[in-house]
């Protein structure tokens, strides 16, 4: 068994040297494209980040005074409810709600964050209109509300989802079918190198098979060392990722107050998520174009 090992490991770190262009190569294209994947999850998450107070259909956020009173509370409750054929249903967000929210929406900002606690967050009142309200109807609805005691402003989404929905479809489909053509360009340079190794050693093979060996003891070696540029490529791209985030997460720092973009961080771990996904894809396209080119030899 350890001399199999010893076999393969071998033969991989001998091919690496014969193919070294072709193997610098695949595993670049195979980093840049896994790092347009990666950049493409990021920064939906970093746009969903935006949305968030508006998730679940919510068009209109009543925000509340830290200092209003249960009576205060009560009275916007009631209007809300009264207001059965504008608004279908409203959620309260109280202050531990609130501060999960900026936790968010202030991932940017840590020194606002910081600021915040339960006795200084605005708490909200979210609601979700009904489905045939107009637009029209639905501001003059959030202007009377702007007067109710406690009330501290009345927020409506349809300017700021519209905006964040388009970005976030333009950005995140024109990378993702980037990535994806220059994944399919890795792909192929990988079955290329893994190809001109075999070739390179076309005769041993035969030779091999001759005296007894197994495709797959053949086949192994040549497998292993596309899954390696699938995951050195991925390796690479992560550290990139990593690098990226960094810097965009200190810059974001120096932009202006409430410039909108301290929401657009993504702070809260899913970078580390991003890259192991970026992993798997990695090691899958090593292993399929490495794959394609073993079976193909070994046919002839």
């Amino acid at each position: 068994m350890l001399s199999r090992l010893r076999y393969i490991l071998r033969e991989t770190g001998d091919s690496f040297r014969r193919n070294a262009t072709l193997t610098v190569a695949s595993i670049i294209t195979a980093a840049i494209s896994l790092l347009g994947v990666g950049l493409t999850l990021l920064s939906q998450h970093a746009f969903d980040n935006l949305l968030a107070r508006w998730e679940g259909g919510v068009e209109m956020i009543v925000f509340m005074n830290p200092t209003a009173t249960p009576d205060q509370l009560q009275l916007v409750s009631d209007a809300l409810t009264a207001q059965d054929q504008f608004i279908e249903s409203y959620t309260y967000c109280d202050e531990k709600c609130s501060l999960e929210e900026a936790d968010r929406i202030f991932a940017g900002e840590p020194g606002v964050r910081d600021l915040l606690t339960e006795d200084t967050i605005l708490t909200q009142f979210k609601a979700v209109p009904t489905e045939n309200t107009d637009v029209e109807l639905l501001r003059q609805v959030s202007d009377a509300f702007s007067e109710l005691p406690g009330v501290y402003d009345v927020s409506f989404a349809e300017d700021q989802i519209s905006l964040i929905t388009q970005l976030q479809s333009f950005f995140g489909f024109r990378l993702l079918l980037l990535s994806i053509f220059l994944l399919l360009a890795a792909i192929l340079l990988i079955w290329n190198t893994i190809r001109t190794a075999i070739f390179a050693r076309r005769r041993e093979i035969e030779v091999m098979k001759l005296v007894g060996a197994t495709d797959w003891f053949i086949r192994v070696p040549f497998m292993l060392e596309g899954l390696l540029h699938g995951i050195v490529g991925a390796g690479l791209a992560s550290i990139g990722l990593w690098a990226w985030n960094s810097q965009w997460t200190t810059g974001v720092q120096n932009f202006p107050d409430n410039s909108g973009f301290s929401a657009l961080v993504v702070v809260d771990g899913y970078d580390q998520t991003v890259m192991l996904i970026m992993l798997a894809i990695g090691a899958l396209a090593g292993a399929i174009g490495s794959g394609i080119a073993a079976s193909r030899f070994l046919d002839i």
